[in-house]
C-alpha cells in the first residue's frame, strides 16, 4: 500500500477515537468531575477516555511513521469534524445545517492541503539538541498562555494544549522513525525523546481538559487549529519538509487552509443552548410566590352586664 494513502487511513482512525475521547472529555467537565486531579482518576468514564486519547495518539504515531508532519497534523482537524455527530447524537438532537456545512468546508480544504502537503515518507528526525531546545521553548509558551486565570483562559489552554499536541507528534517522529532503524530503539536520543512524548501528550490532554470547561465546540477548534500550524513550522524549519508543486501547491494550500479555517468557524458558532433565548424586547415573566392572608379571628362578643339597660321597645308596644 501506498505510504501516503496508508497515513491518511490511520489519520483517519485516530481522529475518530479523538473526537470520541473529546465528547467525553466535554461531558466530564461540564458535570464539574474535572475540578481536581483526585475526581478524575477515581472516575471510570475518565479512564475511558484516557485510554481512547491513547489509542488514536497510537494510531497517530503510526501515521506519522509513514507520512510527513505537513500532512498528518492538518488531517487532525478531522477529529472536529467526526465530534459534531458524535456530540449531537450524545446530546440527543440532529446535527444543524451549518454543522454539516461547516463539516463540507473544513473537509473540502483538507483535501486541498493533502495534494501540496503529500510529500514522500519522512526521513529527517529532530537530533536530542533540537529536541530540548523546542521542548523548552514550548514548556515557556504553554506557561504564559495558562498562568492568567479569566473569561477567556480556556480558549488559552486550548491553544496551549495544541501546541503541547504539536510537539508530541514532532517527537513522536523522530522516535518512530529513528527507532525503526536497526539498533537506534535504545539509544540515549530516542530515551529521551520517547519520555518528552509522554510529558507532552499527557499535558495536551490534561489542558485539553481543563479547556472543555467552556463547552466543545471552541475549544477543539482552537486545539485543531493551533496543532497544525505549529507542527507544520517545525517539520519547515528543523525537518526540512516542504509543500510539493512549487508556486502552485502553495496556493492550493492557502485556498484549502482558509477553507478550513472557515469550516471550524462555522462548526464553533453552532453549539446550541440548552434551552432557546427569548427574543430581544420581549417581556419574561418571572413567578413570584403568593403569601395566602393569615386568617382573621371572628369578633368576639363581650357578655352583657348585669346593669344593662332594657332593649328598646318597637313603636306601639307598651312596656308592663
Amino acid at each position: 500500500m501506498n505510504a501516503t494513502l496508508l497515513a491518511v487511513l490511520l489519520c483517519l482512525a485516530s481522529a475518530v477515537a479523538y473526537a470520541a475521547a473529546a465528547v467525553a472529555q466535554e461531558r466530564l467537565a461540564r458535570a464539574a468531575v474535572a475540578r481536581s486531579a483526585g475526581a478524575l482518576l477515581g472516575n471510570g468514564a475518565w479512564w475511558w477516555s484516557a485510554g481512547l486519547n491513547a489509542g488514536a495518539a497510537l494510531l497517530h504515531a503510526a501515521a506519522l511513521r509513514y507520512g510527513p508532519l505537513t500532512l498528518v497534523q492538518p488531517l487532525g482537524a478531522l477529529t472536529l469534524v467526526a465530534a459534531v455527530p458524535l456530540g449531537a447524537h450524545g446530546a440527543g438532537r440532529r446535527v444543524a445545517a451549518t454543522e454539516w456545512r461547516g463539516t463540507l468546508a473544513t473537509v473540502v480544504g483538507l483535501g486541498l492541503l493533502l495534494l501540496p502537503a503529500s510529500g514522500p515518507a519522512p526521513d529527517d528526525t529532530l537530533t536530542l539538541a533540537e529536541a530540548l531546545a523546542v521542548s523548552g521553548a514550548t514548556l515557556a509558551v504553554i506557561t504564559l498562555l495558562t498562568v492568567r486565570r479569566d473569561v477567556r483562559s480556556g480558549l488559552r489552554h486550548a491553544t496551549a494544549s495544541g501546541l503541547a499536541s504539536a510537539v508530541a507528534s514532532a517527537l513522536t517522529q523522530t522516535v518512530a522513525v529513528a527507532g525503526g532503524r536497526g539498533g537506534a530503539l535504545l539509544s540515549v536520543r530516542v530515551v529521551a525523546v520517547a519520555l518528552l512524548v509522554v510529558v507532552f501528550a499527557v499535558g495536551g490532554m490534561l489542558l485539553s481538559q481543563r479547556a472543555y470547561r467552556g463547552g466543545l465546540g471552541a475549544p477543539l477548534a482552537v486545539v485543531n487549529l493551533a496543532n497544525p500550524l505549529a507542527a507544520a513550522a517545525i517539520g519547515m524549519i528543523l525537518l526540512g519538509e516542504r509543500l510539493q508543486g512549487g508556486a502552485v501547491g502553495l496556493l492550493l494550500a492557502v485556498a484549502g487552509a482558509l477553507a478550513a479555517a472557515r469550516g471550524v468557524l462555522l462548526l464553533t458558532r453552532t453549539a446550541p443552548s440548552a434551552a432557546p433565548a427569548p427574543a430581544a424586547g420581549a417581556a419574561v415573566s418571572v413567578p413570584v410566590p403568593v403569601t395566602a392572608p393569615a386568617p382573621v379571628p371572628a369578633p368576639v362578643s363581650p357578655a352583657p352586664a348585669a346593669s344593662a339597660a332594657p332593649a328598646a321597645v318597637p313603636a306601639g308596644r307598651v312596656a308592663v
